[in-house]
């Protein structure tokens, strides 16, 4: 082999390396592992090809806004590849739910749309029994006494 083929050669497959590296920090790497807990607001199966559970969830606290006055909710955007998952997050929607993801540093479309990847579901709390009162008809109002 001549010198101009063997730098060929090594550019090529130091090009190579570098991609595949690229790919597998960017989809595959795993860059942080945490749980969040808070109240499901919506959780859906979306998507034209690939059908994707993707949900959103509602943190007890304040977030601080630019906006001086304003007070945003927390929220936590996720995405649930396992159908099992996907179920108990179906069944406890009415609970408070923790839940344990990994962190992407990319998204792929068979994975769902956000970084953040739901692997377990445990229940937080139990929801709480609604007192209702006896209110009486509507013939009662104003003649209390």
């Amino acid at each position: 082999m001549s010198t101009p083929a063997k730098i060929l050669t090594w550019v090529t497959t130091i090009a190579v390396l570098a991609i595949a590296a690229f790919i597998f920090f960017k989809f595959c790497f795993v860059y942080a592992e945490g749980v969040n807990e808070g109240d499901i607001n919506y959780f859906q199966k979306e998507g034209f090809i690939f059908k994707t559970y993707e949900g959103k969830m509602i943190q007890s606290g304040l977030k601080n806004s630019k906006v001086q006055g304003s007070i945003q909710s927390n929220e936590f955007r996720f995405s649930v590849v396992s159908e099992n998952v996907a179920q108990q997050l179906n069944e406890g929607a009415n609970t408070g739910v923790k839940l344990h993801w990994k962190r992407y540093l990319g998204t792929l479309p068979w994975r769902g749309k956000s970084q953040f990847i739901v692997d377990s579901v445990y229940v937080a709390k139990q929801p709480s029994a609604i007192k209702t009162q006896n209110a009486g008809s509507l013939d009662n109002i104003g003649n209390e006494k």
